[in-house]
C-alpha cells in the first residue's frame, strides 16, 4: 500500500472535490448574461443555474426565481441536475470508505482489508468525477453553441459562469484522489517476494541443522570408541585355563 501521508493527501483532495461539487450544484451562475449598458431599471446581469434564475439590477437589487417545473426544462439541464446530485452522493460514500481504508486509522480490519476498502473508495471518487465532467461538458457545449448562434440576439446570449469552473476543478480533485486511492492495492509482487524470502530462510535453516548434525555425529562416534577402549582396559584378565592342571601335577609328584 501507499504511505499514510500520500493517502491523507488523496483524502484531502477528495474532500475538496466533494465540497466543490456540492457548492457548484447549488450555485446559480452556471451561465451568465451581462448587460454593460444597463439603465437603472433594466437588469444589469442575468444568471441561470440548475435550480434557480437570478437577476441583478444596477441599483444593487436582485431577485431569484426557482425552477419548480422539471418537465419544462431542456434535456441537458435535467441530465446535469441528476448527474450532479448523483456525483455528490457517490463522492460522500467514497469519503466514508476512504476513512476506513486509511492506514493511519485503527478501524477497517486487516492490512489487506484496508487496501480493498481504499480501492473501493478510489472507484467511487473516479465515478463521481465522471458524473461531474460529462454533464458539465454537455452544459458548456450548449452554452457555447447558443452564444455562437447568429440567430440569437445579443441580449439573449449567455456565457459559461463560475459554477462551471468550480465543477471542472472539483472533478479534477476527485479524479486525482480516486487514482491515488486505487494505487493502494496490496500488490502480489510484495507478497511473492516475502514468501520467497521466508522459503529461502527456511531452507537455510534446514541446511544449517543438517551441517550441525553432521558435525555432531563424528564427535559422538569418537566418544563411544574412547569409552569402549577404557572399558576394555579396566576389565580384569581371566586366568589361564591350564593353571589348575599344572598345580595338580605338582602336588601329585
Amino acid at each position: 500500500m501507499l504511505p499514510a501521508a500520500v493517502q491523507i493527501l488523496a483524502f484531502a483532495l477528495a474532500l475538496l472535490g466533494v465540497l466543490g461539487a456540492a457548492v457548484a450544484t447549488m450555485l446559480p451562475n452556471w451561465k451568465v448574461n451581462v448587460n454593460v449598458w444597463a439603465q437603472m431599471v433594466a437588469p444589469a446581469c442575468r444568471v441561470q443555474g440548475l435550480w434557480m434564475d437570478c437577476v441583478w439590477y444596477s441599483s444593487a437589487v436582485f431577485s431569484c426565481t426557482m425552477k419548480n417545473s422539471v418537465l419544462s426544462l431542456p434535456p441537458y439541464l435535467q441530465a446535469t441536475r441528476a448527474a450532479m446530485v448523483m456525483s455528490c452522493l457517490v463522492a460522500s460514500l467514497g469519503l466514508c470508505l476512504a476513512a476506513l481504508g486509511l492506514k493511519c486509522t485503527r478501524w477497517g480490519g486487516s492490512h489487506r482489508a484496508k487496501g480493498r476498502t481504499a480501492i473501493a473508495a478510489g472507484a467511487c471518487f473516479i465515478l463521481s468525477s465522471l458524473l461531474c465532467l460529462v454533464p458539465a461538458s454537455w452544459f458548456t457545449n450548449e452554452v457555447v453553441s447558443g452564444f455562437l448562434n447568429t440567430d440569437v440576439p445579443d441580449s439573449s446570449k449567455y456565457q459559461p459562469g463560475g459554477a462551471l469552473c468550480v465543477t471542472f476543478v472539483s472533478a479534477g480533485f476527485l479524479l486525482a484522489g480516486g487514482v491515488i486511492f486505487c494505487l493502494s492495492c496490496p500488490g502480489k509482487r510484495r507478497q511473492d517476494s516475502s514468501t520467497s524470502t521466508n522459503t529461502a530462510g527456511l531452507l537455510l535453516h534446514a541446511e544449517e541443522e543438517r551441517r550441525l548434525r553432521r558435525e555432531v555425529r563424528p564427535n559422538e562416534t569418537m566418544k563411544m570408541d574412547e569409552l569402549k577402549k577404557q572399558l576394555r582396559c579396566s576389565s580384569p584378565k581371566p586366568p589361564p585355563k591350564d593353571m589348575k592342571d599344572s598345580y595338580s601335577l605338582q602336588e601329585y609328584v
